[in-house]
């Protein structure tokens, strides 16, 4: 099944031991400092998260978004759980393009695969952009929706799967407790979306993810704790009225870090970055130009 490419970017594949990565690549390709960007998970991937990006940021800057293994077009690729397994492969794909630092920029699940990064490989990160990023709480919503998630994410693959598919069945409403305004979306990016929830294998890999980041009574990938040791400048940008990820995690972990800021965009939902697109590009333009790579 061809896949989403967005405008402005060229869709290339990156070998590695393992299998093939798709990435999308946009912009002049000596301009520094390259910007790597990772999508959120779901049945997300980089040409929906980054539909409104590539071409925009891609006229000043190297721009490289990938599909994660198990997403979008790197489905040829066993998924490989958690954060800390996801930023590693970023960077091996870093690595084969000739990047050895970058600003890194990650959306929801991405934003916790990004702050790993950080935090695995601070060499690579001249910088942080994180929109709605995951890993910053100790539990997803009270004690019991914890709890029940815990126990959705350990069901055999015989029956959750079968779950999923029926769950992506109804992906057009599921848009609506995404994105505070669904009619702010690219018509591309909505019919992406469904496409990629009605594969045969859609969420395989978020299931995977989820598998490795819910314990029994709290998140595993929580590293608030140690958000401050990450010295790259940071930008945070988060929804008001995210209903996936409280944006409070962003501006806890913004006010631990030596030099962060953190953007809360009212009447914004999940997908900031799409729905917020122009006050998006401001301040990330904005973030970029005070950096001294």
């Amino acid at each position: 099944m061809p896949h989403l490419v967005p405008p402005g970017a060229t869709e290339r594949v990156v070998e590695l031991p393992e299998g093939r990565v798709r990435v999308l690549t946009g912009g002049p390709p000596d301009a520094t400092p390259p910007l790597v960007l990772v999508h959120g998970g779901g049945t997300d991937s980089a040409g929906i998260s980054w539909f409104r990006t590539i071409e925009t940021l891609g006229r000043e800057h190297h721009v490289v978004a990938l599909d994660l293994p198990g997403f979008g077009g790197s489905r040829g690729i066993a998924p490989v759980g958690g954060p800390g397994p996801l930023a590693d492969v970023v960077v091996r794909v870093a690595e084969a393009l000739g990047i050895d630092r970058a600003v890194v920029f990650g959306v929801s699940m991405g934003g916790d695969v990004a702050l790993n990064v950080a935090l695995r490989h601070p060499s690579l990160v001249a910088g942080l952009v994180l929109i709605a990023p995951g890993g910053l709480a100790e539990r997803v919503g009270g004690p019991v929706t914890h709890r029940l998630a815990w126990a959705s994410a350990r069901l055999p693959d015989a029956l959750l799967l079968p779950l999923a598919r029926f769950a992506n069945r109804f992906t057009r409403s599921a848009l609506r407790a995404i994105v505070h305004d669904p009619a702010t979306l690219p018509s591309e990016v909505v019919e992406e979306f469904v496409r990629e929830a009605r594969a045969p294998d859609a969420g395989i890999a978020y299931g995977r993810y989820n598998q490795a980041t819910l314990g029994r009574t709290r998140l595993r990938n929580d590293v608030l704790p140690w958000v401050h040791e990450i010295t790259a400048p940071t930008l945070f940008f988060h929804g008001e009225l995210d209903p996936l990820v409280a944006p409070s995690g962003s501006v806890e972990a913004a006010a631990r870090m030596p030099d962060a800021r953190a953007v809360v965009v009212p009447a914004t939902g999940h997908w900031a970055q799409l729905e917020a697109h122009e006050l998006f590009t401001r301040e990330v333009r904005g973030f970029l130009a005070g950096l001294a790579c």
